[in-house]
């Protein structure tokens, strides 16, 4: 029993040995660390390049008394020499030489820590953006042609999921947002991609087209709606529908845009949409694009993202991307709309 005892407590001295070793070490390496500034390391890679303290001097643009001055110092915090006289020039100690291994990596990793001027073209990562699949319909054909020109390595992917969008973006799950949103809460920070108006889409040879197209015509349509986990711009067109008594029933919930517009083809359903989406789909599809006989909320775009990476110049550069493939595609708008108007009537004559 008293072995059992004596061993425990063997044991235990041994661990708080360890310990106070482990520490005075940290302590020590601790110490080391705080006593060397970027300056003198900098100093010590020239000199291990050059074996020269005058060459080492003229390459880091300081005196040679000043080199000199870091060589002391450099000696006394790894107690060792690191370079002596040789024959023809300054020859490494071995520990010098394991330090020559040992700094240039440290020093690139500093140098590309400090480098604003980064490469777009070496990128190797991801960027998540919540975008609504009627948005990414929008902006992903200009937006994908300006990243594989500019960053061919950086993986695009789109969430259609809106809600608990802020909270992510804070988290960091996703980079950036795309969508209706207002305003901006405190600590985020909105950009405005482009303003809409709505339009209504039907298929081409819809009986209301036969008609005058008034308030009571269309109040007397049935919906299709895209199904959406928050009060995104869809679900509030419908709210301002119900609000000015021109949507009696429950629309018809679709999962995303280009469902809902194959289900208004082949229906007498009609669906409510930004004009720029209405006009691309119009281009797919035999629908025809009238504008609503009330007048309705424009429909605005926002980029949204979160302070913490507000000055972070990838970020900065792929929010930028985003807003030249906005402007791109309210350039191509017109053109579409034309398109979009000779397909509606060439499906008239069918």
């Amino acid at each position: 029993m008293n072995d059992l005892v004596y061993d425990r407590n063997s044991s235990k001295n041994s661990e708080r040995r360890q310990q106070i070793v482990t520490g005075a070490r940290a302590a020590r390496q601790q110490r080391m660390l705080a006593s060397i500034d970027l300056k003198l390391l900098l100093a010590l890679e020239a000199l291990l390049e050059h074996r020269n303290v005058t060459h080492a001097a003229r390459h880091v643009g300081v005196s040679q008394p000043s080199m000199s001055r870091a060589l002391a110092r450099l000696r006394g915090i790894f107690n060792d020499d690191l370079v002596v006289r040789g024959s023809t020039s300054l020859v490494p100690t071995p520990q010098a030489e394991r330090l020559a291994k040992i700094l240039p990596p440290v020093l690139n990793a500093i140098r590309a820590m400090m480098d604003r001027n980064y490469a777009h073209e070496r990128w190797r990562s991801k960027a998540t953006m919540v975008m609504p699949d009627h948005q990414a319909l929008i902006l992903l054909p200009p937006l994908l042609p300006l990243l594989r020109q500019h960053a061919p390595n950086l993986d695009i992917v789109t969430d259609p999921r809106l809600a608990g969008a802020l909270r992510r973006l804070e988290q960091g799950e996703i980079h950036l947002a795309v969508g209706q949103i207002d305003a901006a809460p405190l600590g985020y920070l909105r950009r405005t991609l482009y303003a809409d108006r709505l339009a209504c889409l039907l298929r081409h040879d819809h009986p209301a087209l036969a008609q005058e197209w008034t308030i009571e015509t269309f109040a007397a349509l049935r919906h299709a709606a895209i199904a959406s986990d928050s009060k995104d711009g869809f679900g509030r067109v419908h709210d301002e529908l119900v609000e000015l008594e021109l949507l009696e029933r429950d629309p018809v919930l679709v999962s995303n845009i280009l469902t809902a517009a194959a289900a208004i083809a082949t229906s007498d359903l009609v669906l409510i949409v930004p004009r720029r989406v209405a006009t691309r789909i119009a281009v797919l599809l035999p629908l025809a694009i009238v504008d609503p006989p009330v007048e309705l909320t424009p429909y605005e775009v926002a980029l949204i993202w979160h302070e913490r990476c507000h000055r972070d110049p990838e970020h900065r550069w792929l929010r930028n991307e985003i807003t030249a493939a906005a402007a791109a595609a309210e350039l191509t708008q017109v053109s579409q709309s034309g398109s979009a108007a000779t397909d509606a009537s060439a499906w008239e004559q069918i």
